[in-house]
């Protein structure tokens, strides 16, 4: 919104710093935690009152989980409230990449907020069905991912290819063109990153600090994917427009940053499905706008570490009737042979940042 005053730099000089994705990206930055840090303890006050005994806690979970009882959760309301201002204050709203991401992480949001929902009033950890709730993302994403791919097909220099191809790292022209079935992949991504982020949020602290890591990591592949004479440099595709989401990962880690304050252990809120949702299909949504949808994997790594654990765990359980983890997902592991919450959550955070390092690095290595 506030890029037109852009308009106005013939006549004031400062108002030429708005014409800077790296300006506005910082703005957005400052803005989204101010919002959180200022809205946040009324919210969190409201939360507690309305949902009386708050997120209901696994009775198979860690032991030490039970003293978390009568905790709010929802918390990704103060996320999405920072995010989505700052975002609307900061970024250009007439980007289709700043619209598709926002389309999903607000429509992954309430999803999510649905879920919570029905979990508070019920006092139980089940929530909406499963098959309705993917059912509901895939429409969301694949709608976002069409949108994006026509924007790219018409404006990359790479010509129609580009916009419905998988492009692999470490390779400068390897392109898989999946034509109108991108539209099914890029869903998957969008959709699977969203679950992820969600699998990981269960002990205080845990998801927030990857996903702003994450968003730092994709932050920057944005910036430099959106940059012509960066990407030619890097010999990355070049994929005009997406330098704008880097304004909205700068909204996600002041945001990320006012959630910590008060997620911090002991956490005085839960994030909930509403805001792990909402994020994780946000980064999702990043990952195949810039075309890194394979570095995301690993960027993500921590995220994809928790989902395997789950579905390993499902799978061998039902064909053998045994565990391969003494609890799903893999952080409960850990708890259960004896790591504090702490220790957990600390040594996945070192985790995180070695695989964001580890994903950045593909982008010289071509």
């Amino acid at each position: 919104m506030l890029i037109w005053l852009v308009e106005l730099s013939h006549h004031i000089q400062f108002f030429n710093l708005f014409r800077y994705i790296t300006f506005r990206a910082g703005a957005a930055l400052f803005t989204s935690a101010f919002i959180v840090f200022m809205f946040g303890p009324r919210m969190i006050a409201s939360l507690r009152i309305r949902q009386g005994k708050g997120q209901p806690i696994r009775a198979d979970g860690p032991q030490t989980h039970f003293k978390k009882a009568g905790t709010p959760t929802m918390g990704g309301l103060m996320i999405l409230a920072g995010i989505v201002v700052s975002s609307l204050l900061w970024a250009d709203l007439s980007n289709v990449y700043v619209v598709s991401t926002l389309l999903v992480t607000l429509g992954f949001g309430a999803i999510g907020f649905y879920d919570d929902y029905l979990k508070v009033t019920k006092q139980s950890d089940k929530g909406f069905s499963g098959k309705a709730r993917l059912g509901i993302e895939f429409l969301i994403a694949g709608t976002a991912v069409y949108f994006m791919m026509r924007t790219a097909t018409a404006y990359a220099p790479n010509g129609s290819i580009i916009g419905t191809s998988i492009a692999f790292p470490f390779f400068k022209d390897f392109f898989v063109n999946l034509g109108m079935f991108f539209v099914l992949f890029g869903g998957f991504v969008i959709v699977g990153a969203g679950n992820a982020v969600n699998l990981t949020d269960g002990l205080d602290g845990l998801a927030i600090v990857p996903v702003m890591i994450a968003s730092a990591s994709f932050g920057v592949i944005a910036y430099l994917a959106g940059n012509a004479v960066f990407s030619n440099y890097l010999q990355i595709n070049f994929v005009p427009g997406t330098g704008e989401l880097a304004v909205i990962m700068g909204a996600v880690i002041g945001a990320g940053l006012g959630f910590l304050w008060f997620n911090a252990p002991p956490a005085a809120i839960f994030m909930g499905d509403t805001g792990s949702l909402a994020l994780g299909g946000m980064i999702g949504t990043v990952a195949v706008a810039t075309k890194h949808e394979i570095v995301m994997a690993i960027i993500g790594g921590l995220f994809v570490m928790e989902t395997l654990s789950v579905i390993i765990q499902v799978f061998w359980f039902k064909r053998t009737g045994k565990r391969v983890f003494l609890m799903a997902p893999i952080h409960h592991h850990f708890e259960k042979l004896g790591w504090t919450e702490s220790q957990v959550v600390i040594r996945f955070w070192i985790i995180a940042v070695g695989l964001a390092m580890l994903g950045l690095a593909t982008l010289k290595l071509r």
